[in-house]
């Protein structure tokens, strides 16, 4: 659990897992991510807006704090969702 080490709470990821189960909230996060490259994971500012809208389809209130561990892990994960690798280590962290 990598995200730990970030300061991100199991307890937040539980509940966000929770969450994703909906259908219709799981649409409209599949629908924000759409399209997304390995840059617009490199760029801290697309992160931190991607951060902020998933927040918000998920009905999270995020401190700064919060918000900026999230973005740091994202960034520091260096994801190309092109590559199945990246995309398997990430579901094996939150499964």
């Amino acid at each position: 659990m990598s995200y730990v080490k970030y300061g991100i709470r199991p307890e937040f990821v539980e509940r966000v897992k929770l969450k994703m189960k909906n259908p219709a909230i799981k649409e409209r996060i599949t629908m924000l991510t759409n399209g997304l490259t390995k840059f617009d994971l490199a760029d801290r500012a697309k992160v931190r807006r991607l951060v902020k809208s998933a927040a918000s389809v998920l009905q999270e209130k995020l401190t700064d704090a919060q918000e900026e561990q999230l973005v740091q892990f994202v960034l520091s994960q260096k994801i190309d969702p092109n590559n199945t690798f990246h995309l398997i280590k990430l579901w094996g962290m939150f499964r």
